[in-house]
């Protein structure tokens, strides 16, 4: 593993434990050459995955791209960080598991909402606000709306 700080490749493992509810390694890392100290994960890839995008521009899929926008879209919600990891762990595993190698990113997002909208509707219209290119105050309130269940009429005997 590349120091990411001197960039030499002599780093030594100091530490390893199971992380993520075992599905993945958290290996704390030390580099002889500057000092350094850092953390990496290993973790099961199934297959590659390639993204295809909705002008039809293909690009590898990217973990670590998925995990910035949700954890923006749950930024200061009072959800467990880990909580949040296991989320994102599953949601890869979904998207491993159906088969393809190429994912619409049409794909992705839906199952993204689908997931945050049970863990915490804040963070799913943060997330569906950008998804969906809401562009005025309207955009939102149209989508909060949708959001709600129908109120019942009040007899008034």
């Amino acid at each position: 593993m590349r120091c990411p700080f001197c960039g030499s490749t002599e780093t030594q493992v100091k530490d390893s434990r199971p992380a993520e509810d075992h599905v993945a390694i958290r290996r704390r890392r030390f580099c002889p050459a500057c000092g350094g100290r850092f953390t990496t994960y290993e973790r099961v890839q199934l297959r590659d995955l390639t993204v295809v995008k909705k002008n039809g521009k293909r690009e590898d899929f990217d973990r670590d791209k998925l995990a910035r926008s949700i954890r923006i879209a749950m930024q200061k919600r009072p959800v467990e960080p880990e909580r949040i990891d296991q989320m994102i762990s599953g949601i890869v595993r979904r998207l491993e598991s159906t088969g393809e190698s190429d994912i619409d990113s049409d794909m992705i997002g839906n199952i993204v909402m689908e997931t945050l909208a049970r863990i915490d509707t804040v963070a799913y219209v943060r997330f569906a606000s950008v998804y969906k290119n809401f562009q005025e105050a309207d955009d939102f309130e149209t989508f909060v709306h949708e959001l709600r269940p129908p109120e019942l009429p009040v007899d008034k005997d």
